[in-house]
């Protein structure tokens, strides 16, 4: 006792807590130690699910991308069920990628994968939007951002640097629309899967800019660029296309925007305070559409995204 009268009040509620878990442990109870949520609340509210859905159409382009980049097919091949009868990707194709490069990418697939498992569970899926993953639209990507047509054209399947090139491409904006939809969701179910998703997507970002900024001076052959040049080209494209200031950067930046205005490098891109930036799905349609503008579909949608939020933007169009 005179121990713990030594301690912080706060210091020994939370002993008090350790030890009881411990002692749940011990007795080997059914009952883990976990948060407890208001009374009154609710795992799922209605808008929750129509906020949770709109990333739907996100997971089911990186799945696609990943599985057919590392394996060769895709999700109809490895899980049938979750495209609910959508068309599938065209253009999608096995990437020319070695062992280190396959190796993240498969696992990447596969992490998307359990993503469209946990929003099925969730909140519930909607038929698999048409997809362009043709190696032609992504060289249109980087034919604008580099302002002229690269000769020959840029194709994300021919080798590993170009692969990862290309997938600096998509889960970022996955990334920054998880931020902008979390302060929006109301039900602790909604929030705990928000959460679990965008542990991982940021994840995946890391990886993939860690992987260029370890390149960032090689020059891709044969466009006399080096890697950083080329994932600057893109954030500018995106933050052009979306319409609301600089929320991208590439793995280099001007000082003033490094962190604390003291480092050029980026290897994570974020704010002022190092937080992650965040988007709207109005920004982050405009981006995958390639249009800048959300109601009109292209890009890797070129039908437009699917479920209610995406839907009601292609009406206005």
């Amino acid at each position: 006792m005179a121990l713990l009268l030594s301690y912080k009040p706060q210091t020994v509620v939370f002993m008090i807590l350790m030890v009881s878990c411990t002692a749940s442990t011990a007795s080997f109870s059914p009952q883990p130690c976990k948060p407890t949520f208001p009374q009154k609340s609710l795992p799922l509210y209605e808008k929750d699910i129509e906020l949770l859905q709109f990333p739907v159409n996100l997971e089911f382009l990186e799945a696609e991308f990943f599985l057919w980049g590392a394996l060769g097919h895709g999700l109809d091949v490895v899980e049938p069920e979750l495209p609910k009868g959508g068309p599938p990707p065209i253009g999608a194709q096995k990437a020319n990628l070695d062992l280190l490069t396959k190796n993240i990418i498969t696992e990447f697939a596969y992490q998307e994968v359990g993503h469209l498992r946990a929003l099925r569970d969730t909140v519930g899926l909607f038929p698999r939007p048409q997809l362009d993953l043709r190696a032609e639209n992504f060289a249109k990507l980087f034919d604008e951002a580099f302002g002229y047509k690269l000769d020959p054209p840029f194709n994300p399947y021919s080798n590993s640097l170009n692969y990862m090139l290309a997938s600096y491409v998509i889960p970022y904006v996955g990334l920054v629309g998880y931020v902008g939809t979390n302060p929006l969701l109301q039900g602790y179910r909604a929030k705990r899967l928000l959460a679990g998703l965008l542990g991982v997507e940021s994840g995946q970002d890391a990886v993939i800019r860690m992987y260029l900024y370890e390149r960032a001076k090689e020059v891709v052959y044969p466009y006399n660029q080096t890697v950083a040049e080329f994932t600057i080209r893109i954030s500018k494209l995106r933050n052009k296309l979306g319409k609301d200031g600089i929320k991208d950067e590439g793995i280099f930046v001007p000082l003033k925007l490094g962190a604390e205005g003291r480092t050029s490098s980026n290897v994570l891109s974020a704010n002022s305070y190092s937080i992650s930036y965040e988007r709207g799905p109005e920004e982050i349609l405009r981006i995958v559409y390639g249009t800048g503008n959300e109601h009109v579909p292209g890009g890797f949608y070129p039908k437009g995204g699917n479920g209610k939020i995406a839907r009601e933007f292609l009406k206005k169009y």
